[in-house]
Order: C-alpha cells, then sequence, then structure tokens
C-alpha cells in the first residue's frame, strides 16, 4: 500500500506543480487539477478495494495520513473553483464576498476545534472509531463534513485564508 500510495501522490503533485507553475491560474487550469484529483482518488479507491488492508494499523494510517492528503488537495481547488466562480465584479462587492468566505471557514473551524485537537496533537486513543471503516460512534457528535472529506482540513482553512486575504489586498 505505502509504495502505490506515494507513487500516486509523487505523481499528482508533480503534475499540479507543472499546471500551477504557468502564471496563468484560469478556472480551466482549477478544472483540470480537480479531475486530476478525482481520477486519483478513483484509482486509489479500486487499488483499496482490490488489495485491501494488511491489518487495522495500516487502515487507519491509509484514512488518517493517506488519503487525507489527496482529498485536501480536491476541497482546496474545490473551494477555489467556487470562489472564483461565484466572485462578483467590482472591488466593494469582491471584498465583502471574500470576507464572508473567510468568516464561513473560520466557522467550520470553531464547529470541528475538537477534531484539530485530536488530529493535531497526534492522538490515538479513538483512532479505532474514526479512522476504520464502518466503526464511527454517533456518541462522538462529529459534523457530517468529517464523514466527506479530509482530516487536515486545518492547513487548507489557513491556506484558503492566505488566498482570500491575498485577493482583497490586491483590491485597492
Amino acid at each position: 500500500m505505502e509504495n502505490y500510495f506515494n507513487k500516486s501522490i509523487h505523481k499528482l503533485e508533480t503534475t499540479i506543480l507543472e499546471l500551477e507553475s504557468d502564471a496563468d491560474c484560469s478556472i480551466q487550469k482549477i478544472e483540470t487539477i480537480i479531475k486530476l484529483i478525482v481520477q486519483n482518488l478513483s484509482d486509489l479507491k479500486e487499488y483499496v478495494l482490490k488489495k485491501g488492508f494488511k491489518n487495522i494499523a495500516e487502515e487507519i494510517h491509509f484514512f488518517k495520513h493517506q488519503k487525507p492528503a489527496i482529498v485536501s488537495k480536491l476541497i482546496f481547488y474545490n473551494t477555489i473553483y467556487k470562489i472564483e466562480t461565484k466572485k462578483p465584479y467590482g472591488a466593494k462587492q469582491i471584498k465583502k464576498f471574500l470576507n464572508e468566505e473567510l468568516n464561513r471557514l473560520k466557522k467550520f473551524f470553531d464547529n470541528n476545534l475538537e477534531f484539530y485537537k485530536y488530529y493535531r496533537t497526534n492522538n490515538t486513543f479513538i483512532d479505532d472509531k474514526l479512522f476504520i471503516r464502518g466503526k464511527y460512534d454517533i456518541k462522538l457528535s462529529l459534523d457530517t463534513f468529517y464523514f466527506e472529506v479530509d482530516h487536515r482540513f486545518l492547513r487548507l482553512i489557513i491556506t484558503l485564508r492566505k488566498y482570500i486575504i491575498y485577493n482583497i489586498s490586491t483590491l485597492f
């Protein structure tokens, strides 16, 4: 699993870097990157379903560290895509829109703070409930977004925040 994943993520990151090296950051380029990431996730899912995991530790490692490394890219580029395609015209309207996006990111982070604290402090005491398929415990009260996305979302929020702030600063 480790070898397949490392080759897969390396190829994906190299391709993304090549696409990003072009100064033009068009919506079409972001769409291309999103398609690459979705294909990568699809290939990874197929591999996991075909090969399975050697043991529980490998499954936890995959869902806690490896899959989020790819899903975080999908969330990031999809969020940038949504921002760019929804962004209004006019400096005042753009600034208001981007500030609303910042507030939305902060609210998401605040709502999931306990999970981020668990993850970022490298705790493991409930990994068996969080990162093994079919073992979710409803008593954990995680946001429903937990089931869909990356568990390293904090870095993503910081990066998106920088992106939005940069866009606001270029308005004036």
